[in-house]
């Protein structure tokens, strides 16, 4: 694709967020499109982001757990960018009508507290240089029609990254085993689904280890301080509003969110 047309596509990508109007799938307008093109095109879509104001806070990896990749038809893991506008803390409302078609998945969040660049990280690397972890919920939401995406939708679309919430309790991982620890997501106080970090790339600290050599072989760095999602533990949990949703792993603690159906006046 030329730069004319990655410039075009990542500027509808940035309308449709803007806008809340979701576009027809990329592949469809563009055939010919490669998962190369996908990744200028998020780059110019989060380029938009942060000309209008924010700034990039971290990353975070996608499709990485059979439920999520078989609910998208999505079988390898992408990554897009965390943004100083997508961040809510737990027990927050989030107003669903910021979103377009959000879904939620429950998952962990590596907050670093030293710099990682591939390639050549390891997952002992990644549980060294990680401050904390915590239980999270990243709320996923395509800016593309009914969900009808492929990778290189999902890739251009910043990895149908929407907003993400934090919970308050900080985890040790040196002294947790993210891999084994069970998670349990309640969905209006009934069980939703189980899971594990075993069901992220066998820990999500092997998932995070692959986007820091990913990202560093394009010359991207995590830095000190980002915020990693790993990758979801849990089914896609559609919201609307007046839901209610907590995640809990084991040896953590929890992560609860609500959603209304407009912002507070």
């Amino acid at each position: 694709m030329t730069d004319e047309q990655i410039n075009h596509y990542g500027d509808e990508l940035y309308a449709a967020w803007l806008t809340r109007q979701p576009i027809a799938p990329l592949r469809e307008q563009v055939p010919e499109i490669t998962i190369a093109d996908a990744y200028r095109i998020q780059e110019r879509f989060v380029a938009r982001r942060v000309a209008a104001g924010e700034t990039i806070i971290g990353k975070k990896i996608g499709a990485t757990s059979k439920p999520v990749q078989e609910f998208l038809g999505v079988y390898q893991p992408d990554f897009g960018m965390l943004l100083s506008g997508m961040v809510y803390q737990e027990g927050d409302t989030i107003p669903l009508d910021t979103l377009i078609q959000p879904k939620a998945e429950a998952e962990l969040a590596f907050v670093l507290k030293a710099d990682l660049k591939g390639p050549g990280i390891t997952a002992m690397d990644v549980i060294r240089a990680t401050d904390y972890v915590l239980p999270c919920f990243e709320i996923v939401d395509s800016r593309i029609t009914a969900w009808k995406i492929k990778i290189q939708d999902t890739v251009a679309d910043n990895a149908s990254c929407g907003v993400y919430v934090l919970g308050k309790t900080k985890g040790d991982p040196r002294k947790l085993d993210i891999t084994l620890a069970g998670m349990v997501l309640e969905k209006n106080g009934e069980l939703f689904s189980t899971g594990c970090g075993a069901a992220v790339q066998g820990s999500p600290a092997n998932a995070v280890a692959w986007l820091a050599n990913t990202l560093g072989e394009l010359g991207i760095p995590f830095k000190a301080g980002e915020t990693i999602l790993s990758g979801s533990q849990s089914a896609l949990v559609p919201v609307v509003d007046g839901d209610e949703l907590v995640c809990t792993v084991g040896g953590l603690g929890s992560c609860r969110v609500k959603f209304s159906a407009r912002s507070a006046a």
